[in-house]
C-alpha cells in the first residue's frame, strides 16, 4: 500500500561507504551553520550496512591509508574520522604502536559500522528503490523534484518520497567469466565467505581460483591455509601475479587534484592516465601477498608435498558440473591447447563492472545528456547534465570513470568526493527549496 509522499532535499539510493560519507558531509555542513538544514533519507537493499563482507578475510588488510577514511581529507577535525573511532574504541595508542598505515579490512568495516550508528534516523534498510518518476508537469515550469518509489523487501509494502536531489550509489556489479553461472559449487568472490562457511571442508580436495588480482590471491592464500588437505589451483591469464604500484608518485593519481587534471584533460591525456597507472589498483596484488604465496609454494616443494598449482597463461573456456564435481576446460595461451581440470569448488575472482545507473533512473534517463560515445555527461560536481526541463540534481557515486578517472568510485577520494556533492547540493538550492520534511 502506498503512503503519502514525504519530501527530502536529498535521497540517497544505496548506503555503502560512499553515501555514508555523504551523510557525514551533510551533517558537518549543517554543524558549521551553513544555511538552512539539508534533509536527507537513504535507502539500502541490504538488511544492514555491509562493505565486501564476504572478503573480510582474517589476514586481509586495507590497500589505502587509514587517513583516507570517510572525512579526514575534507575535515581533519571530523568526529567521524578513523582516529576518532580508535579513540572511542580505546585502541588509539595500540594502533599507533603497530606503526602501520593499513588496518585490517575487518577493523575498517567496524569503523564504518561505528560511523553508521550516528545516522540510523536517516537510513532505511531492506528497502529497494523500484522506480524514479517525474511529477505531473505543472504548466511550463521545469521539474525541481522527482518521485522515488521504495519497496520494503520484507513486507513488500511501498512508500513514495519526493526528492529535490538524488544520489545514486548502488555499488559495483560482480562480473563472472562469459558463459559461467554461479551456483553452490561455482562462486564469485563477492559471495566467498558466506559460501565457504557452508562447505564440509573434510570433503573438499581440489579448489580452483580464477583471477590475477588482489582478491584472487587472497582467496588462494586463505583456502590453502584453511583446508590443509586440499590442493589449490590458481588460474590466471598472466604469467604471474603483478605487483600493485603504491609508490608515492603513482599514488598521486588518487589525489583530489588528479581528478581535476583528468576531468579537464584531453582524450589523449585520459588514455594516458589509464595506460600508465591502471596498475595502481586493477588486476594487481600487494607485495606481501605475492611473497606469502611464493613462500608457501616453495616450502611445499622442499617438503615434497605441492598443494599450490599456478596455471598461468590460461583461461577458462567452459565449465560443466556433474553432481559435486566441477569440470573445467582450460585454454593455454602458451601452446594454444586445451586441457581439463576437475575440482570440488570453483571461485571466480574476476572483478566487477562499474555501476550502470540507466535502468535505475527510469523516467529521468531520457532527460540526461550523453556525449558522442553515448556515455552520460557528468559535471565536475558528479552531477548528471540534464536538459532544461529538469532542475533537480542527479548525482552519481560510481560509474563516472570516463569523466573523473581511476579514483571516481574508490575509497581513496571518498571524503573529498562526498564533500563536493554536499557543497553542490547546498549551493544549488533556491529559497523556495528549503526543507519542509
Amino acid at each position: 500500500m502506498e503512503t503519502q509522499s514525504e519530501v527530502y532535499d536529498v535521497v540517497g539510493i544505496g548506503f555503502g561507504p560512499s553515501n555514508l560519507s555523504l551523510a557525514v558531509a551533510l551533517e558537518e555542513h549543517q554543524s558549521k551553520g551553513n544555511g538552512n538544514p539539508i534533509s536527507a533519507a537513504f535507502f539500502e537493499r541490504q538488511p544492514a550496512l555491509g562493505w565486501h563482507r564476504n572478503m573480510l578475510l582474517p589476514s586481509a588488510k586495507m590497500q589505502i591509508s587509514f587517513l583516507k577514511d570517510l572525512s579526514t581529507f575534507r575535515n581533519p577535525a571530523s568526529q567521524f574520522s578513523f582516529i576518532a573511532y580508535l579513540h572511542a574504541a580505546g585502541r588509539l595508542a595500540q594502533f599507533v604502536n603497530n606503526q602501520d598505515f593499513f588496518p585490517t579490512r575487518q577493523e575498517f568495516h567496524d569503523y564504518l559500522e561505528w560511523a553508521e550508528s550516528s545516522f540510523s534516523d536517516r537510513v532505511t534498510y531492506s528497502s529497494e528503490v523500484t522506480s524514479i518518476r517525474l511529477p505531473q508537469a505543472a504548466g511550463e515550469q521545469p521539474v525541481d523534484h522527482v518521485q522515488v518509489e521504495v519497496r520494503d523487501t520484507s513486507s513488500r509494502g511501498t512508500r513514495l518520497v519526493r526528492a529535490r536531489n538524488i544520489v545514486v550509489s548502488t555499488g559495483l556489479v560482480p562480473r563472472m567469466p562469459v558463459g559461467i553461472d554461479r551456483d553452490e559449487r561455482i562462486w564469485h568472490s563477492s559471495e566467498f565467505l558466506e559460501k565457504f562457511r557452508k562447505l564440509d571442508h573434510g570433503q573438499v580436495k581440489k579448489v580452483a581460483v580464477v583471477g590475477a588480482g588482489q582478491s584472487a590471491a587472497e582467496i588462494v592464500r586463505f583456502v590453502y591455509d584453511t583446508i590443509p588437505g586440499a590442493s589449490v589451483s590458481a588460474i590466471m591469464p598472466s604469467y604471474g601475479y603483478s605487483i600493485a604500484d603504491d609508490t608515492p608518485f603513482a599514488n598521486k593519481i588518487f589525489d583530489a587534484d588528479a581528478v581535476d587534471d583528468y576531468y579537464n584533460g584531453t582524450e589523449r591525456s585520459k588514455d594516458s592516465f589509464w595506460r600508465y597507472h591502471k596498475n595502481t589498483n586493477y588486476g594487481v596484488v600487494d607485495d606481501e601477498v605475492i611473497r606469502d604465496l611464493h613462500q608457501r609454494a616453495y616450502d611445499d616443494e622442499v617438503r615434497g608435498t605441492p598443494r599450490l598449482n599456478f596455471l598461468n597463461l590460461s583461461r577458462v573456456d567452459s565449465v560443466k558440473q556433474t553432481g559435486d564435481d566441477v569440470r573445467l576446460t582450460l585454454h593455454s595461451v602458451r601452446n594454444d591447447e586445451t586441457y581439463h581440470l576437475e575440482v570440488d569448488v570453483l571461485i571466480c575472482a574476476t572483478g566487477y563492472d562499474s555501476m550502470e545507473p540507466t535502468e535505475m533512473l527510469g523516467e529521468l534517463e531520457s532527460h540526461c545528456l550523453r556525449d558522442e560515445q553515448g556515455r552520460f555527461r557528468v559535471e565536475r560536481d558528479y552531477r548528471l547534465a540534464t536538459g532544461p526541463g529538469v532542475h533537480c540534481g542527479v548525482y552519481l557515486q560510481g560509474g563516472t570513470e570516463h569523466t573523473h578517472g581511476l579514483a571516481s568510485s574508490l575509497l581513496s577520494n571518498i571524503a573529498i568526493r562526498s564533500g563536493e556533492i554536499a557543497d553542490s547540493i547546498a549551493e544549488r538550492r533556491t529559497p523556495r527549496q528549503f526543507s519542509t520534511a
